[in-house]
């Protein structure tokens, strides 16, 4: 094996949620594997994912790398069409999709609104398939492709407040494992990257309370936050050729949280 089995020179990539701490490392990430990205995010979050887009190329070096921001709504279905139509003209077939636009609404179970509960299930689960689904069709049709769903480590284990949220990401589990079978003959491969808590902008309000911030480190053997550079890597792998013989994967990128 060579490290060039972990690049990804001259591949398309999307990055839903980019500008986001996990979606911006990924972002980053693709672009120094030699992919051309694009960075898809919400129409108001423009001005922040045109720098980005601008610091990839950057940081890419010389590599003829692209990048391009893609304005999404994972929650219009209509615009999750437009948004894969725009990547096609501008960059071309996409190779790679990473399914990472997420959303927490921390609440006690007593609490939880059903706006609440609707608003977390519509961007972490239904935002996940449609996206998937609208990728997924054309590299089926080519035959080939790569698929990387962000799930949670509370997609397989639960946490206090975060009834909506456990429920989401428990869901993008097994709907990786139902789209890895399902594509897997087309030569498509479907993974899903389940990270442990990440200091990022979604999960600062948490980390600040500091009987919180105890209590998971705390459930961490390797005793700290993981790094969204830490997470990318493990996308990364995961749609590159490396791991070309694994599908229906759930890499659990937690520290070893769930081991115990």
């Amino acid at each position: 094996m060579t490290l060039e089995q972990f690049r990804l020179d001259g591949q398309v990539a999307i990055v839903t949620g980019a500008t986001g701490g996990l979606g911006s490392a990924m972002a980053r990430a693709f672009a120094a594997a030699g992919a051309h990205v694009a960075l898809a995010d919400l129409p108001s979050r423009r001005d922040d994912a045109v720098r980005l887009t601008g610091e990839v190329v950057e940081q890419a070096g010389s590599s003829g790398t692209r990048a391009i921001f893609v304005p999404l709504d994972v929650t219009d279905l209509a615009g999750i069409e437009a948004a894969v139509q725009q990547v096609e003209a501008e960059l071309g077939s996409p190779d790679v999709l990473v399914a990472n636009a997420g959303i927490n609404i921390p609440k006690p179970a007593l609490e939880v609104a059903e706006e609440d509960w609707d608003r977390v299930l519509d961007v972490d689960l239904k935002g996940v398939f449609f996206c998937c689904q609208a990728v997924g069709k054309r590299m089926v049709a080519r035959g080939r492709g790569s698929i990387v769903t962000i799930a949670s480590q509370n997609g397989v284990i639960g946490y206090p407040y975060r009834a909506a949220y456990c429920a989401a990401k428990a869901g993008v589990v097994n709907l990786t494992r139902v789209l890895a079978l399902e594509w897997a003959a087309s030569g498509v491969r479907v993974n899903a990257v389940g990270p442990t808590f990440v200091d990022t902008p979604l999960t600062r309000i948490t980390l600040a309370n500091p009987t919180i911030r105890e209590d998971i480190l705390r459930r961490i053997p390797l005793g700290r936050l993981g790094t969204a550079e830490e997470v990318a890597n493990a996308v990364l792998f995961l749609a590159s050729p490396a791991a070309g013989l694994i599908t229906g994967a759930i890499l659990l990128a937690d520290g070893g949280w769930t081991a115990i």
